[in-house]
């Protein structure tokens, strides 16, 4: 039987927060609210800038008896400040880093699966799900200071689907906590562990005081290598399919396969308007130039697309039709759609969509370049190079894993 799409389910509260601006201070209250746990997942962890914020707060959280764990990746997070890692574990923080890259960091291709999804879960009541690292919005761990405050967003959310990513997060830290004892030769310990964490008994969440009314329906998308391959990239097929009138993508790398480019171009020629909202700032070599080649063919369907330049575009979010949303961690690149751990959040209300809306279409209009067809088919023959270069290692890339996707 084929695996289904998670349906979306109604009595979700929502709140959209843009840039680290506001998720840390939503993020700092919430933690140190917290009566019992913290759960926190990034792909990076910067301890500069705002950034130190969530670490005080985990700090303190631990501090104070509540139980505190973190998981980060091995190739975002990079060699973290070792004074900084051991006050939190010396404060009672339990941290783990995932997928540690070692000597021969991503020359070895079974490296390339990272850790992506950025998700927050506090008293298994409060969640937050988005495409924001820990990191604060005028730095960047390559490029130095900012100018102008990187451009992405995640969610604040209460209700049912809280309990799905405090379940995803769990199994994650049992996960690498039994890799990390096989590879102590700790093997019957560790068997003896995963079957009682499979048996033990959950505790029932606290009740906390509703942050209005939780109305909207919504639905936890993840990306992984074993049953959810597909599940983000098929809710994104299914609603530019279904729309009629919009659809406005923001996405950092934006790499479609073909369905998706089909899709889009589709869209288009049936009269759909829509909007593509993409980085117009050099930060990847791979990423920015493999998205290149696709763009002719979706600017004759008709297609628009703007390239966002005060800052670096970092969201990955979409909002079809003005009632359907989805904010999260997975670019529409094969790294994010067939090699990362991914997370996000499918919307179906009008109020949180049309909030998303407003936001994405102000920077199309106010905030980036329209790509015009004329200037993309003039671009230089050393441009094209770089492109073609691109797409090549993209698919070499692919092709180490098994994989096919452009």
């Amino acid at each position: 039987m084929a695996h289904r799409i998670p349906p979306l389910r109604s009595g979700h509260h929502l709140q959209l927060l843009e840039g680290s601006g506001e998720l840390f201070p939503s993020m700092v209250a919430t933690i140190d609210a917290a009566l019992r746990e913290v759960r926190l997942e990034t792909y990076i962890f910067d301890f500069s800038g705002s950034g130190a914020e969530i670490a005080y707060a985990l700090e303190r959280a631990a501090r104070r008896g509540v139980t505190v764990q973190v998981v980060v990746d091995g190739l975002g997070s990079g060699a973290l400040p070792p004074a900084s890692v051991q006050r939190l574990e010396m404060a009672g923080v339990h941290w783990h880093v995932y997928s540690p890259t070692g000597p021969l960091g991503l020359l070895w291709p079974g490296q390339w699966r990272r850790l992506h999804r950025k998700l927050c879960v506090v008293d298994g009541v409060v969640g937050y799900c988005g495409g924001i690292n820990i990191l604060d919005d005028f730095h960047d761990p390559n490029h130095g200071a900012l100018q102008a405050p990187r451009f992405d967003f995640a969610v604040r959310v209460s209700g049912p689907l809280v309990a799905g990513m405090q379940e995803a997060m769990e199994k994650l830290w049992r996960r690498i906590e039994a890799l990390r004892r096989l590879r102590s030769a700790h093997l019957r310990g560790t068997l003896i562990s995963l079957r009682a964490s499979g048996t033990r008994a959950a505790m029932p969440p606290p009740k906390v005081a509703s942050h209005g009314l939780p109305r909207a329906k919504a639905a936890l998308l993840l990306r992984d290598n074993f049953r959810n391959r597909t599940d983000i990239e098929r809710a994104y097929l299914r609603a530019i399919g279904r729309a009629r009138e919009e659809i406005i993508i923001a996405n950092a790398y934006f790499v479609p396969g073909g369905r998706m480019r089909r899709a889009l171009e589709m869209a288009a020629r049936r009269g759909v308007r829509v909007h593509l909202l993409v980085q117009g700032r050099y930060e990847y070599f791979m990423q920015y130039y493999a998205s290149r080649p696709v763009f002719g063919a979706m600017l004759r369907a008709g297609v628009e697309i703007t390239e966002y330049e005060p800052s670096f575009l970092h969201a990955k979010v979409a909002v079809v039709d003005g009632h359907w949303a989805t904010v999260g961690s997975s670019n529409l690149d094969p790294l994010s759609l067939l090699l990362a751990r991914e997370a996000n959040l499918v919307v179906e209300d009008r109020a949180f969509a049309q909030r998303l809306r407003h936001r994405l279409l102000q920077a199309v209009q106010h905030d980036g370049s329209r790509m015009e067809a004329t200037a993309y088919e003039s671009r230089s023959r050393a441009t094209r190079a770089k492109e073609w270069v691109a797409l090549v290692l993209v698919r070499l890339a692919l092709a180490f894993q098994g994989k096919k996707y452009l």
